[in-house]
């Protein structure tokens, strides 16, 4: 169990405070959706690491807004592990869900400039707009959520966009146009995606009135200063994205972006509940201390030749990314039998 010495409350606060000029800034950016596990702390401590040896500033911002899905006590859950891991911070805790009128003020600058429509159509129907050749069909009985795994074709936009933002309770996209966004990843190197020729036109602002995860980071970020953005290779594709927001709003010198390899279970899946109770505070009840988990971390970046125990400091001291490598993690059965040993 976390001692309770360790514990601190979570503060409000709007995200509003950019970082002094040439100051360097990164966030550790947790959901609150479910406790942290062995996936959440290979990326944090990474990301922590990168900023204390380089001399970053750390934001702690909490993105909670998923409320369908936040869990009460999740935000001071997060806090004690992320604190018992032995990370510290700069700034923060901050919130999200205080932020709605920043988001709106975005979607009007975003609708002004012709960039973002309202779009009724339902996962199904643009499903069936994508695979049916004689066009779209309706599916009155279906209210899923749009999705973006099905491409949306470009002849489903409104023959007019609004030239400003009204919040009616419907879903928002972003119009994405042809052409490649190009980034140089701090590890993964040059990346380039068309997400025309993918996903094609994403949402922004969801039924549920409130900022899609796209829209708010890079709001957030540009609100804080967020200069440096650590995080699992999964997003590489959502960087091409904010990207093109980041642009479009007009917002400037752009982040430099980072990718870690994911922690993934023996079927090649993300780490998730379905590879076991792989949750930092269940080891922590359970005996295992610190410095194992740290150590595993250190194993699984190529910082030793086996897995040892190690403090946060012999961490931070030892930390590369040339040592990381670009290939994922995969979760084993060793690995968990040696933490509960």
């Amino acid at each position: 169990m976390y001692p309770q010495s360790i514990v601190r409350e979570p503060k409000t606060a709007n995200l509003c405070e950019s970082s002094p000029a040439g100051q360097q800034t990164t966030r550790l950016a947790p959901s609150p959706t479910g406790a942290l596990h062995l996936g959440n702390a290979f990326a944090f401590v990474i990301n922590w690491a990168m900023a204390r040896k380089h001399g970053w500033q750390i934001a702690l911002r909490i993105e909670d807004l998923d409320t369908p899905r936040v869990k009460p006590g999740v935000i001071e859950q997060t806090i004690r592990t992320l604190e018992w891991l032995g990370l510290d911070w700069d700034s923060g805790p901050t919130t999200q869900a205080d932020g709605i009128e920043r988001y709106a003020q975005a979607m009007e600058t975003l609708a002004c400039s012709g960039c973002v429509y309202p779009c009724e159509l339902t996962r199904s129907q643009i499903e069936a707009a994508a695979s049916a050749p004689h066009g779209l069909h309706d599916d009155p009985d279906d209210d899923q959520a749009i999705g973006q795994e099905t491409r949306f074709d470009p002849s489903l936009r409104p023959e007019r966009f609004p030239d400003g933002f009204d919040d009616s309770g419907a879903n928002w996209r972003f119009r994405v146009d042809p052409g490649v966004v190009e980034f140089v990843d701090g590890h993964m190197g040059k990346q380039g995606f068309d997400l025309d020729a993918g996903a094609g036109d994403f949402v922004v602002w969801t039924k549920r009135r409130t900022p899609s995860y796209q829209l708010a980071v890079v709001v957030d970020d540009h609100a804080g200063g967020i200069t440096r953005v650590v995080r699992g290779n999964d997003l590489l594709d959502s960087t091409a994205r904010q990207l093109m927001l980041w642009r479009a709003l007009g917002y400037g010198e752009e982040p430099g972006y980072t990718h870690l390899p994911l922690v993934r279970g023996g079927d090649g899946r993300r780490l998730a509940k379905r590879h076991g109770d792989t949750r930092i505070e269940t080891y922590s009840r359970s005996g295992t201390g610190r410095a194992r988990i740290i150590g595993l971390l250190a194993y699984w970046c190529g910082m030793t030749a086996g897995r040892t125990t190690m403090s946060i400091g012999e961490f931070l001291d030892g930390f590369s990314l040339e040592s990381l490598g670009t290939r994922d993690i995969v979760f084993s059965a060793e690995d968990d039998a040696w933490l509960r040993s």
